[in-house]
């Protein structure tokens, strides 16, 4: 197999490199004020997806190279003027004049403004708009899985976690435009509640702290930024439609968007179905899912110094769990974990969604306004509540598998004041204050003991964060400190039954350090450092019975402690030349009572079948890994890419590899564009292969099954673009998993069972306006 694809990547190679066309179209133009019609120097005109952009000179001229024909969103903004974002299109050398609105208020000193950044000196990643729409029929996790040290960990293939350098679940704060999101976010059969396709871009960030955010982070943040609403007058906006062969899917997205008077607006509906996935040989019975969502986001602003704006979104999906995962018997459980296929495995596709099964909805309401003091300083003000519903249905006998096992009701406030500043000509800080209110609950309608007591948890945060610039050099430091009451009832197994009572009371610290240091105008090296601690969340502390969507029981421990992390960063990034492109991040995070979910090689007989035991321990662990790519591009239209992730965690307490860390992988791709001048204006082709190596840490005796072999798999996708007048078509077509390899990854749960998916086709159209 190996052979065919090296044959197939290097013959395609040659015959994209012999048949280059370039994208050599350039837009030249020139910025004045809207009042004088003088030129505004310093001008910031950039092109987000091709994260490319300009500076306006000293007589407001500006240009931007290598352009191919298609229409570009363009956003224009300066310091003291209002921004504007234009869609251009680009079929041959464009030149245009733009005239910004001046925003009186912050004229007055333009110069310190001008100087100050707010750049960070930690490593951050970026999937844009472009790559989002072609990745649409995937969930949030799975959308992340191409970027270097991004790793997911499943349960299936629809429920599915981000891993960030080892990180995930309690130790990885997801930000849903700006708000921590809070829901029941144990487990790995609990996916993010959050529609990727609201976002203009999703950022996560790497580095060594996130002190600016209220949660339980230990180092990284996954950003879901819907952006603001561009000013343009008349209705604007996108039509999608992806449909995939694995499982059926269908998937429809719908953007609106208007401004007028000062009011902007933006309407988002996501309509997703998708039957029984496929592996290579058999269907996964039961894999099916559905999903409703939708969001509107508002905003005003009254005059120079007052903006409001107002987002509300709805999140709503149905998700079957395999049905073989759900087994009778200890004697067919230990049967299942070494079978071939699945046990209930039907012969015939289905989109019929039975128990085992779960039914979500989130709902998440934002307030917001922004408040400008002076020239060099601003006010916050944030107000965001979640309310969070979960049923998940078990296979129950005398016909009562549609009264949900687990029901499960949270609601979340959230509350912020924030505050930014420049002092003097390099310094500038943030800092704020956040509270934070969680009320979960059972319903008592599943006549189950819960895996999950009820409990309160009210919790209060302080952070700054002080950067300081000059010449080359960037420093940023920053602390918080977060105390958080929990308050839980929960109800013992044994008889007779007691209510028990339990308060907890935390109190962590985080403190981060970092500094950057531009070598030249394209290459940078930073450095961070950074302490955090982590309360016990109450699933770790008191779970307590059968955790439906991954098939286990779970068991918590009342006696955890407070993990203490310290995490260390190097990266370097570097243009080296016109053709070469290079990245690489080294870290080293050390644990003190790091919480994992231990299997306690036990299968345990209930009323509800047989299930394999978990129990929630402590340990030293130690996570280090190396995130290196690398771009080459030998001629215009050709473009390749190579990324390599190595990590590696340790239990030294056990002196035992960790659990659930990620395999080492490598990724390859070409990409060859094509410049035309018929219906479509540009054409991508590319290639990819990725390689996940087997998982060695992990010995017999530690989980349940060994670790599956090392995997490769082939993708291939083709793309195109047709702009019209004022409006754009893209068309895209990719495979995923093209040889139709049959494998089993080591972090999803869904391996004790059955392999992973065979080969799928998605085809997708979006028109924007």
């Amino acid at each position: 197999m190996y052979n065919k694809f090296i044959l197939l990547f290097f013959l395609s190679i040659g015959f994209l490199t012999g048949k280059t066309q370039e994208c050599n179209f350039h837009i030249q133009g020139e910025v004045l004020d809207d009042q004088t019609s003088q030129p505004i120097p310093y001008v910031n005109i950039y092109i987000s997806e091709l994260q490319q952009g300009d500076v306006s000179d000293s007589v407001g001229q500006f240009v931007l190279h290598n352009l191919c024909t298609k229409v570009y969103q363009i956003e224009i903004s300066c310091v003291g003027y209002s921004a504007q974002h234009l869609n251009v299109s680009v079929n041959s050398d464009t030149s245009f004049t733009v005239k910004l609105r001046p925003n009186s208020e912050v004229l007055q000193d333009l110069t310190i403004v001008g100087t100050s950044s707010t750049a960070s000196t930690q490593e951050t990643a970026v999937l844009d708009r472009l790559t989002i729409t072609e990745n649409s029929n995937k969930n949030l996790a799975n959308m992340l899985e191409d970027i270097s040290g991004v790793t997911t960990i499943k349960s299936g293939n629809k429920v599915s976690k981000p891993v960030v350098q080892g990180l995930y679940g309690n130790r990885l704060t997801l930000l849903n435009n700006g708000v921590a999101q809070s829901g029941q976010q144990w487990g790995v059969d609990h996916s993010p509640e959050i529609d990727p396709l609201v976002a203009s871009e999703i950022s996560v960030i790497k580095g060594a702290s996130a002190l600016a955010y209220m949660g339980s982070s230990l180092g990284s943040v996954v950003i879901v930024n819907p952006g603001d609403i561009p000013h343009e007058e008349g209705w604007h906006g996108r039509a999608l439609y992806v449909y995939e062969t694995n499982g059926r899917g269908h998937a429809t997205n719908l953007q609106l968007r208007n401004y007028k008077n000062g009011w902007a607006w933006r309407a988002n509906v996501t309509l997703k179905q998708n039957g029984d996935l496929h592996t290579p040989d058999y269907y996964l019975t039961n894999t099916g899912s559905k999903e409703a969502n939708g969001a509107f986001q508002i905003e005003k602003r009254f005059n120079d110094k007052w903006k409001v704006d107002a987002y509300l979104s709805s999140y709503n999906t149905e998700i079957g769990i395999l049905r073989g995962s759900h087994i009778g018997n200890t004697t067919d459980l230990e049967e299942a974990l070494q079978r071939e296929e699945p046990f209930f495995t039907r012969s015939t596709f289905s989109y019929d969604i039975e128990a085992p099964r779960q039914l979500v909805n989130h709902q998440l309401l934002k307030l917001h306004s922004k408040y400008t003091i002076d020239s060099t300083q601003w006010v916050e003000a944030t107000y965001a509540g979640q309310w969070d519903l979960r049923k998940e249905f078990d296979v129950r006998r005398g016909g009562r598998s549609d009264i949900p096992a687990l029901s499960l009701n949270q609601w979340s406030h959230f509350l912020e004041g924030k505050y930014h500043g420049y002092f003097g000509e390099y310094w500038s800080l943030v800092g704020g204050v956040q509270y934070r209110s969680i009320d979960n609950t059972n319903d008592p309608e599943t006549n189950i003991l819960p895996l999950i007591p009820d409990y309160l948890s009210y919790e209060n945060g302080v952070f700054a964060i002080l950067k300081r610039q000059w010449n080359n050099w960037e420093i940023e430091t920053g602390g918080r400190w977060n105390r958080v009451d929990q308050r839980v009832v929960r109800i013992t197994n044994g008889f007779p039954r007691e209510i028990v009572r339990s308060e907890n009371v935390y109190n962590t610290f985080g403190i981060l350090g970092g500094v950057t240091y531009q070598v030249r105008n394209d290459s940078k090296l930073a450095f961070n450092i950074g302490y955090a601690s982590r309360n016990p969340e109450v699933n770790e502390l008191y779970s307590n019975g059968l955790h439906q969507g991954v098939g286990g029981i779970e068991e918590g421990d009342p006696n955890l402690k407070i993990e203490k992390s310290l995490k260390t960063t190097l990266s370097w990034r570097s243009q080296l030349s016109t053709k070469w492109n290079v990245s690489s991040e080294l870290y080293f995070q050390s644990i003190q009572d790091y919480i994992y979910l231990a299997p306690q090689n036990e299968i345990r007989l209930t009323i509800r079948g047989a299930f394999p035991v978990f129990k929630y321990e402590q340990t030293f662990a130690q996570i280090m890994g190396w995130d290196a790519v690398v771009v080459y591009k030998p001629i215009e239209a050709v473009e390749t890419s190579l990324k390599y992730s190595w990590i590696k965690g340790e239990d030294l307490t056990n002196n035992l590899g960790l659990i659930n860390m990620p395999s080492n992988s490598l990724f390859a791709s070409v990409k060859y564009a094509w410049n035309l001048n018929g219906f479509f204006s540009i054409l991508d082709f590319s290639l990819t292969n990725k390689y996940v190596f087997e998982q060695t840490n992990i010995v017999e005796g530690q989980d349940f099954v060994l670790p599956p072999d090392a995997y490769n798999l082939v993708g291939m996708k083709i793309s195109g673009t047709a702009p019209m007048k004022k409006s754009e078509w893209h068309f895209f077509i990719h495979v995923d998993n093209l040889f139709n390899v049959k494998y089993r990854d080591y972090l999803n749960r869904q391996r004790y069972f059955a392999d992973d998916l065979g080969r799928s086709i998605v085809f997708g159209a979006s028109f924007s306006f």
